[in-house]
């Protein structure tokens, strides 16, 4: 007797209602004027160090995310088991090509509709926790940036980031297919990282720029846009 495939074969991903709980939590602790992510920001950010060039342990993650004491240890406890599942999940998502962008909505005359903004501002931040490789990778190897098209579309058409020319702004139809595009894009991401892996001097120039930040303990980098070439 052979064994079925049973839901523990698929990527163990956040329900309904844990999402709902992680959305509640971080409603209540963020303040949105101070650029702090919500739960679309959260999984931008997550998604795009799932997809980079170096390992981001979450103590150098965290910071990004909480940004108040937890009220108890049970509280904690809850938040940060919710926080890893989250994390751990995008990678076994793309590995079944299940992963789908957590996404906010805004309101509108027609209704709400889905709005990639908060998902690109966490994306964004991913991207310059290990800035000095993406830049320079970007920089030397236009088929990355390329890649990286339908993201930098939205980024720029919510003015998450800065582009140097002026765009119009996307059309629904325009805007509608970039989001589309967003898990085959972590996708190939994924894979030009794994077969381009970073070299020895690129890391050893993170380390420097690591180095370097704290030893003058530069200001954390806000909506700079750099990677944006």
């Amino acid at each position: 007797m052979t064994n079925s495939p049973t839901k523990t074969d698929w990527p163990s991903s956040l329900d309904d209602a844990e999402l709902d709980e992680l959305d509640t939590y971080l409603r209540a602790h963020t303040q949105e004027q101070d650029g702090h992510l919500l739960l679309d920001g959260v999984h931008g950010l997550l998604s795009a160090l799932a997809v980079g060039p170096t390992q981001v342990l979450p103590d150098e993650w965290l910071p990004e995310v909480l940004h108040e004491p937890f009220a108890d240890e049970d509280e904690g406890n809850r938040v940060l088991a919710l926080l890893a599942k989250l994390n751990d999940s995008i990678s076994a998502e793309l590995d079944v090509d299940a992963y789908e962008p957590i996404l906010g909505e805004v309101d509108t005359e027609a209704g709400p509709v889905l709005s990639a903004a908060g998902w690109c501002e966490g994306f964004s931040r991913g991207i310059d926790l290990r800035a000095t490789l993406w830049e320079k990778r970007l920089a030397d190897d236009p088929p990355l940036m390329e890649m990286l098209g339908p993201v930098m579309a939205l980024a720029v058409d919510e003015g998450i980031l800065s582009a140097e020319a002026e765009f119009e702004k996307l059309s629904d139809e325009e805007y509608d297919d970039c989001l589309a595009q967003l898990p085959a894009v972590l996708a190939s991401v994924n894979h030009y990282w794994f077969e381009h892996p970073a070299t020895e001097a690129e890391l050893n120039a993170l380390n420097d720029a690591n180095k370097d930040k704290h030893d003058h303990q530069a200001p954390p980098r806000q909506r700079s846009g750099h990677w944006v070439h």
